[in-house]
């Protein structure tokens, strides 16, 4: 459960907040001043803070200082109705996640709140190396023994050293962010802030304010001076999420970052010193991006200090029996059950699939088994369709789909997944546009056209999505259902 702290003297302003965070996932404590506040973090150890710039006694500035010394990951959000004075500005330069304006705007409070505490969340989870002995709140496992494994766990050990940059690539999946935050766990930089900020997820017009901030005016609906995410981890370190997919403008900004530790604010001036370590991460391939100039290479060279590269699941089969023991023991602890048990078989099945989705898809479909299991040991009957006939599908080649309707048939998204991961690793093959067309095409009809999970069913990213789907011409169009797909 997150744990929120309010520290705000206006009695009627904490009962309006208690209705609106009165959550079982949530729990929220008030105190009226800053020495309070103070008193009672160590104790409570909660997630976030949300604080009055002006309280009676200690005033928030202060608090907020002293906060800083106490405990510097811990994230703070300041409540005023003075946003536009000198204050509110100084206490975002002392390191504030965010301040809101009185009265809120709900939807925009219920958001940040949200945000915050998910990013507290992350930098309390330490990210372990080695498999858990049991799960708990206070600890993720990246999880391997095979060769390829052990590599990026040495690289991990080896980076804690430094504050070098360092860049991760490989398929969607794969655990990229969880290595980011164990170089992050590991390194000098622990004690100090981590925030991820996912640039494909982002609008592109809303990145560049997203990661460098605004002043005040620079665009409609900026009210307020608002701090970027650079600032708001200076000293820490910023994982940047799928930087393949910024815009050239934004790369080079952020390449300025990177060469003079400086930058503007979206509709400012004045230049802007941070001390952020970066780690970056992509699932595209960068230096394809490169030489087609879609990616700068100057800011390639800066972030390729040191390239960890994570291995598809496929390419480690072997981990699987671990994986799945660390997602039944995680589960459990979740849901504060026993873990389950494995029938003989489950481990064959999930090993004879091509994991297109990797990591995070193996642990979907353990968790949709677990949801759907009638006894305590899970079978392969709890798998999705098409795992247990996964013995007839030809390793090295595109799979012969059968009619959905046959008994015990996989279904046509399976075969869709596994044929467009085979389309894109045998460059070789000549697959015609037409297969490709209807392979898009089921993934968007087994989604109801929703973009994001039809991008994972296909194991790619959506910008590329949306490039399939124009260079196809689908939007509108009616979608045709994919029968059957053969070598060709």
């Amino acid at each position: 459960m997150s744990k929120l702290l309010v520290i705000d003297d206006d009695a009627d302003l904490q009962y309006a907040l208690g209705r609106m965070f009165d959550s079982s996932n949530l729990e929220m404590t008030s105190v009226s001043s800053g020495e309070e506040g103070l008193r009672l973090i160590p104790a409570m150890q909660p997630d976030l803070v949300m604080m009055d710039l002006r309280l009676t006694g200690m005033s928030g500035l202060e608090t907020l200082r002293r906060i800083r010394q106490l405990e510097p990951k811990l994230l703070v959000i300041l409540m005023t109705a003075y946003g536009t004075t000198q204050s509110a500005i100084e206490a975002m330069k002392l390191g504030a996640y965010d301040y809101l304006l009185k009265p809120f705007d709900a939807a925009r409070l219920k958001t940040t709140v949200t945000s915050a505490i998910k990013a507290a969340r992350d930098m309390r989870r330490a990210v372990s190396t080695q498999p858990p002995g049991g799960m708990g709140e206070a600890e993720l496992g990246i999880v391997g023994r095979t060769a390829s494994m052990q590599e990026v766990f040495k690289l991990i050990g080896q980076l804690s050293r430094s504050d070098v940059t360092v860049l991760i690539t490989g398929e969607s999946g794969t655990g990229k962010e969880l290595v980011a935050r164990a170089i992050y766990d590991h390194g000098g930089r622990s004690r100090q802030p981590f925030l991820a900020v996912n640039c494909a997820a982002i609008p592109e017009q809303l990145l560049e304010s997203e990661l460098f901030g605004h002043e005040r005016g620079a665009f409609t609906g900026a009210a307020l001076q608002r701090i970027g995410k650079f600032e708001q981890c200076n000293h820490g370190t910023l994982f940047l999420d799928e930087i393949g997919d910024m815009t050239p403008a934004t790369q080079t900004k952020i390449l300025r970052v990177l060469q003079s530790a400086t930058f503007e604010r979206v509709g400012g001036n004045e230049s802007v010193e941070v001390d952020v370590r970066i780690i970056a991460a992509t699932n595209l391939p960068i230096e394809q991006a490169v030489a087609a100039k879609r990616f700068r290479e100057e800011l390639f060279y800066r972030l390729n200090v040191v390239r960890i590269v994570m291995p598809p699941l496929r390419g480690r089969r072997e981990d699987i029996p671990l994986l799945v023991d660390h997602f039944l023991k995680k589960l459990a602890a979740e849901q504060k059950q026993p873990p389950r048990t494995l029938t003989p078989g489950v481990i064959e099945a999930l090993q004879r699939h091509d994991w297109p989705g990797n990591v995070r898809e193996l642990e979907n479909v353990i968790r949709r088994a677990l949801v759907l299991s009638k006894g305590e040991a899970l079978l392969v009957s709890d798998l999705p369709r098409g795992f247990a006939n996964l013995e007839s599908v030809p390793q090295n080649g595109p799979a012969t789909a059968m009619p959905s309707d046959q008994p015990g048939a996989p279904d046509a998204a399976a075969v869709a997944r596994k044929f467009f991961h085979w389309a894109k690793t045998e460059p070789g093959t000549g697959i015609i546009p037409a297969v490709q067309r209807e392979l898009v095409a089921q993934a968007l009809l087994e989604t109801n056209g929703n973009q994001v999970h039809a991008a994972k069913l296909l194991g790619i990213t959506r910008p590329t999505l949306r490039n399939r789907i124009r260079k196809f011409n689908l939007r509108g169009n009616p979608i045709p259902a994919l029968h059957a797909v053969g070598n060709s």
